[in-house]
Order: structure tokens, then C-alpha cells, then sequence
């Protein structure tokens, strides 16, 4: 009998059904000489210090650093868990061969290969990897089983990096909470929640330091037109003023026009962290909101595995995509069919191929996620609007470049030179499938516009009047104060760019390359580390912004190891792990160096003196906060220049006396004041 292992009952059910394992029993399927069984995601973990040893038990600065000398794996304590575990074993112990059909990761790998370890399996095991859930995939996959034997050095990574972060967070949590935590607040450190903590940390710093500063921008109307001065922005109020006086009075004269042509490629294909980002920017979805409603939308088996980091597909998925498309041309919503209209011009037709989206070379496990081609049905509202991104980005990329023509206008008065710049649709191409949604146009993100001014996807074409060079004529010239702007806070979706791009804060070249691949943490983890954040106490919402607590401020300032919460830990860590999966890196030398390094850092923090303390944050205090955010939102809804930036302190934000706007600050000598108009 061939025993088959999924990471969740739904999956089982579909492995059971497609292999004719078609009788139930209590925690297995079976049937066609194969027992499909089930584990509930991780049923195994490390074991706890305690486990080790009874002096390890209760936390005592005495005790660190804990070093295992043989790290060991347990059953989670847990009734439903226990219970299951002995159906698997028995099953296992018995069993002439096994099938590991866990997810197909690093994390699958891990979960699975544990329960077999605790089961103490000894028959031969052979992996399922696929990169979908459809009856084809998952056929396909049984057809062609690789060996167990081929994804060791991917076991091996997994493992390393579990080992690893039971090393640093076990050790530094107790260290830090015993040390600075009042023994009233655990003090969370970990490999990539510490990093990520400190970007948000480090950002308020800027902007709460930030210092304003005036400057005056010269332009001029023209024919109903804005021309902006191309010399920029003047830096002192005279020297705008001596240039509006040149002008003014004085004729405007086109000096040239100059119109190019130009194509837009379509945006690349989803990896998870660019579908979170849009998902957080259109919907305000959290980051783990999405990941749980893609990967509900991958076991209904309407979209592929979900949780990868690459924006391509393998050469050989190409022949399946006519098929994949006809299954969105025949998707309906409410009786209507969203994508018919875009897929029907390319239907029939050899399809677009670009290796922009197709690069085996790009793909390693998995590709980017994109429909399987089943018509969902009954999808969540929420739901809906996930696999809508996933379908029409997937559509996109058949479709043809988008033509433009991009407008230049300079012209001139007095020799000072202005410029205007336009932009036309000529041809829309796979613009078509964009749809603004209705959550894009309400006053809550004008808000997050203003708060996060990124270039938007759907930014609006301007198109000019008809210029010709040498025409001139009278214009409405204007000198306009404008302060600099701090940088705006992280939300969820800037975070998640920020922990995939987090190797731009690391000076070593070859980290940086490193982190260019994996950034901070792993696609599937970011969601969870940004929930940690929050369950610590560490960070709190302010509508979309993501602001740090007194807690979080202080722990980023009391750490004085600078690996704990710089981006180079991580991209040494990923470098090394990376290099363990492709066999370039010997694992134990990554634990026995990680060993010396958890070591020093216990070493330095029990070395210091002082007898500082962290603020505890509580539920109470975020209660508060919380109150006081609504209060704030009306004010500003009602007028748009209330809770803005103060231009003068940059610390504090404008608010509405009787007479005047002020700053919040006023108590503190900021002098900021504006009479009403």
C-alpha cells in the first residue's frame, strides 16, 4: 500500500479522488492500492527549551545563550493533532512506499518531511511537486513523481533556517525581555521581524526630524495651459521674484514642438508581493488577507500555487495558455462575462510570446501565479476582486502594446524657458483590460495619495491644444511658495516593496545581489511578520499608515547589535541559505557560525550597565489611539488642510483655531500661522 500525505484535508480530497482512493475512513482516504491522509499544515516544531533540559524552563539571563547540542522535533500539544499523528503513523509504519504531496516549497518540504521523521518512516518516499491543484496538474504530477532524494538540499535549507531562527529568537527575546522588559512585556526579536520594525522605526525618525524648507516655482499660463519654468525651483523668495518681474508683461513665444511616438509593454505577471501591493493600494486588503484569499482561490484549484517570487512562466507552460484563456472567455459574474470582450480579438490566433513573461530560465519551483483556466463559482465578494487582478494581468500580457504619443512644448520669455508635456492614447492595447475600481475613487484614497504620492498605474493622460513654434501671445505668469515634504509614512503595500527591495540598505555588493533575490524574509512570511509587528504591540494602524508604538521606538534604539535590525543580516542569512539549496553551502558551518554569533550578542547585552527600560504598550493604550483616529478623519475629511504636514516645525500637523490654521506644536514655540481665506 502507497501512503499519500497532503498538508490539509482539502487537498487530500482531491489527491483521493483524481488516484481512485474513494473510501473514507477516520483521517485517511483509500482505495486503488493508495491511503491518502493529511496533516493540518505543521503538526511537528523544534522542540522548546525546556525540552532540553528542566533548567531551561523558566527564563533566567543565567541560562543563555540555550545552544542544543542536538536540535529535536515534537508533536504540537494538541488533542485534534495527536489524534491525527497516530492515524499517520500507523499508516506510514506500515506502508510500502510514500507519496510527500505537501506544498510544493521549502515550508512544504519541512512540514512533511518531520511528520515522517516523527513517524519514524523507513519505506521508500517519492515527492508530487506541482505548481496547481486542477485534475490535469495533479494527473500530470502523479505520472511523473520525482524521488524524495532530489529535494534534500531544499529539506536542508528549510531546516537550517528553522534552526537558525530558534537560535537568535529564542535567545534574544528572553535576553532583551529579561534585560529591558519591566517583566511585564515579552520582547519579541527575530531574524526578519526586527529588520522590518526597524524601516518603520527609522522612517517616523525621518519624518518626525525633518525640517522644512521654502521654495518658489515659477510658471505661466498660456492658452488655457500651465508652462512650469525649467530652471526648477528657486531656493530663495528673491531670486523668484527678480525672474516674475522679468516676465511679466512680456510676450510668450513657442520655441519648439516636439511630439514622439512610444509603447508601453504590459505589467509583468503576480508573484505574491506584487499582488499584495496592489490588493493593500486598491482594496485595503492586509498583506495576509490576500495571501489567505489567493490561497483559498489556488485549492479551489482556479489560480496556481501562490506563494512564489517570480513575475514569469516556463517555456513550456505557452502551449497551455489558449486553453487557460478560454476558460476566463467563458467566466461569468452576475450573467456577465468580464473578460469576453478582451480575449475574443486573440482568440484563434497564435498568441503573443515575450521573454517578459515566458523564461525558464526565471522560474525555479514555481511560476508566476495565473489562472488555471477552471470557471470559478461562488467566489466571495473579496475573492472576486483577488482572481479579477490575477485573470485580467494574465489577459494583459497576450494582448498588444500600448501606442502613445508623448507632446513637448517649450517656450520662452525674456530668456527664461518654460516646458509643458502631454501624453495621448493612440492605441490602448492591453490597457483594456484596466478597470478603475470604485474603491480607487473615494476620498479615502485621495487621502493615501497624499500620504504614499507613488505614480499611479492609472495616472491620467493629459492632451494639449495644438501648438506651433513661433506663435506667441499674452500669459498669466505666477510665483508660488512651496515647502519640501517629508518622506510619507510605510503602509502595508510601501512595507511589502520595502522588504522585497530591502537590499538597497546594504552596502556590500554581493549581499545586495543576495537580497535583490529574496529581500526580507520569504514571500509567504511577510504577511505574517507584518501581523507579528502588530500582535507585539510593535506597530499600530492610523488608517492606512503604518505607525510605530513607543514599544517598537524603543526596542529599535535599545539594540545595539546592529545585525539584529540592519537588512544585512538578513541578505547574509539568504545568501547562505540560498547556497545550501544549491549545494554551494555546507549547512552546519551556517549553524555552528550562527551558534558563535547568538553567543557575542548575549555577551554584549548582559555587558551593559545601565538600567534602562522599554515603555510597555498596551491594549488599552492602542484602544485610545484608536478612539482618537475617527475624531481626526472627520476633522480632515471636512477640510482637506487640517492633519496636514506643518510647513514650518514638520513635526507637528495643522489644525483649525477660531481665526486661523495652526500647528500642533504651537506649545512647543513652532510659530506656523495662516489667517483663514
Amino acid at each position: 500500500m502507497t501512503v499519500c500525505i497532503a498538508e490539509k484535508p482539502s487537498v487530500a480530497k482531491d489527491i483521493a479522488r483524481i488516484i481512485g482512493a474513494t473510501a473514507s475512513h477516520d483521517g485517511y482516504m483509500e482505495g486503488n492500492g493508495y491511503q491518502v491522509t493529511w496533516t493540518f499544515g505543521h503538526l511537528c516544531t523544534l522542540k522548546e527549551p525546556g525540552d532540553y533540559t528542566p533548567a531551561w524552563k523558566s527564563w533566567a539571563l543565567t541560562q543563555l545563550p540555550m545552544v542544543p547540542q542536538r536540535f529535536g522535533i515534537k508533536l504540537i500539544p494538541d488533542r485534534g493533532i495527536e489524534k491525527q499523528f497516530a492515524t499517520i503513523e500507523r499508516l506510514m509504519q506500515a506502508a510500502d512506499g510514500i507519496v510527500n504531496c505537501g506544498d510544493a516549497g521549502q515550508e512544504g518540504e519541512l512540514i512533511q518531511r518531520w511528520v515522517m521523521q516523527k513517524a519514524k518512516a523507513t519505506c521508500p518516499v517519492k515527492r508530487l511537486w506541482i505548481s496547481s491543484m486542477t485534475d490535469e496538474a495533479i494527473r500530470e504530477g502523479f505520472a511523473n513523481l520525482k524521488d524524495q532524494q532530489d529535494y534534500q538540499p531544499l529539506y536542508m535549507a528549510g531546516l537550517s533556517r528553522a534552526i537558525g531562527d530558534w537560535l537568535l529568537g529564542m535567545n534574544a527575546t528572553r535576553l532583551y525581555t529579561l534585560k529591558y522588559g519591566q517583566n511585564r512585556q515579552v520582547l519579541s526579536i527575530g531574524r526578519v521581524q526586527t529588520p522590518t520594525l526597524a524601516l518603520i522605526v527609522n522612517r517616523q525618525k525621518e519624518i518626525e526630524n525633518f525640517k522644512p524648507e521654502p521654495y518658489w516655482v515659477l510658471a505661466t499660463v498660456y492658452r488655457d495651459t500651465t508652462f512650469t519654468a525649467t530652471k526648477g525651483k528657486f531656493t530663495s523668495k528673491e531670486e523668484g521674484e527678480q525672474a516674475f518681474a522679468t516676465i511679466e508683461g512680456k510676450p510668450f513665444t513657442v520655441t519648439k514642438v516636439e511630439k514622439k511616438e512610444g509603447k508601453e509593454q504590459p505589467p509583468q505577471l503576480y508573484d505574491l508581493t506584487s499582488l499584495q501591493v496592489d490588493c493593500n493600494r486598491k482594496f485595503g486588503f492586509s498583506a495576509e488577507t490576500t495571501l489567505n484569499l489567493i490561497q483559498s482561490l489556488y485549492e479551489k484549484k482556479y489560480t496556481t500555487y501562490p506563494r512564489v517570487d517570480t513575475q514569469y512562466l516556463s517555456d513550456d507552460i505557452y502551449p497551455k495558455c489558449p486553453q487557460t484563456l478560454n476558460g476566463l472567455y467563458q467566466t461569468k459574474f452576475g450573467g456577465v462575462a468580464p473578460y469576453a470582450e478582451f480575449i475574443k480579438p486573440i482568440g484563434g490566433k497564435p498568441l503573443k510570446k515575450t521573454k517578459r513573461v515566458f523564461d525558464t530560465s526565471k522560474v525555479t519551483d514555481h511560476h508566476a501565479i495565473i489562472p488555471t483556466g477552471v470557471v470559478p463559482q461562488y467566489l466571495s465578494d473579496a475573492e472576486q476582486k483577488v482572481f479579477d487582478l490575477v485573470a485580467r494581468r494574465f489577459i494583459g500580457v497576450f494582448l498588444p502594446d500600448c501606442k502613445f504619443s508623448t507632446t513637448t512644448v517649450l517656450g520662452e520669455v525674456d530668456g527664461i524657458e518654460f516646458k509643458v508635456t502631454g501624453k495621448e492614447i493612440l492605441e490602448p492595447g492591453w490597457r483594456v483590460v484596466r478597470e478603475k475600481s470604485p474603491e480607487s475613487q473615494n476620498a479615502q484614497e485621495a487621502q493615501d495619495a497624499q500620504e504614499a504620492p507613488e505614480k499611479k498605474d492609472d495616472e491620467e493622460e493629459r492632451t494639449l491644444p495644438t501648438f506651433v513654434k513661433g506663435e506667441s501671445g499674452d500669459h498669466q505668469p505666477t510665483l508660488t511658495e512651496k515647502w519640501t515634504t517629508p518622506p510619507p509614512y510605510y503602509n502595508e503595500a510601501s512595507l511589502l516593496r520595502a522588504m522585497e527591495t530591502a537590499g538597497k540598505f546594504v552596502e556590500d555588493e554581493t549581499l545586495r545581489a543576495a537580497m535583490k533575490e529574496n529581500g526580507i524574509g520569504r514571500p509567504s512570511s511577510r504577511a505574517g511578520i507584518i501581523e507579528t509587528l502588530f500582535k507585539r504591540h510593535y506597530i499600530r494602524r492610523d488608517r492606512k499608515r503604518l505607525i510605530a508604538t513607543p514599544t517598537g521606538i524603543e526596542l529599535i534604539d535599545l539594540i545595539r547589535e546592529e545585525l539584529l535590525k540592519s537588512c544585512e543580516l538578513t541578505g547574509i542569512w539568504e545568501k547562505k541559505l540560498r547556497d545550501i539549496e544549491h549545494q554551494k553551502y555546507d549547512a552546519q558551518q551556517f549553524i555552528e557560525e550562527l551558534k558563535q554569533q547568538v553567543s557575542e550578542i548575549v555577551n554584549e547585552v548582559m555587558s551593559d550597565p545601565s538600567n534602562r527600560r522599554i515603555t510597555v504598550t498596551t491594549d488599552e493604550d492602542l484602544k485610545k489611539a484608536k478612539k482618537r483616529a475617527p475624531a481626526k478623519k472627520k476633522a480632515e475629511a471636512a477640510d482637506p488642510l487640517v492633519g496636514q504636514p506643518c510647513p514650518v516645525c514638520g513635526k507637528g500637523h495643522i489644525i483649525k483655531g477660531k481665526t486661523a490654521y495652526g500647528c500642533s506644536e504651537w506649545k512647543n514655540g513652532c510659530t506656523y500661522r495662516q489667517p483663514f481665506t
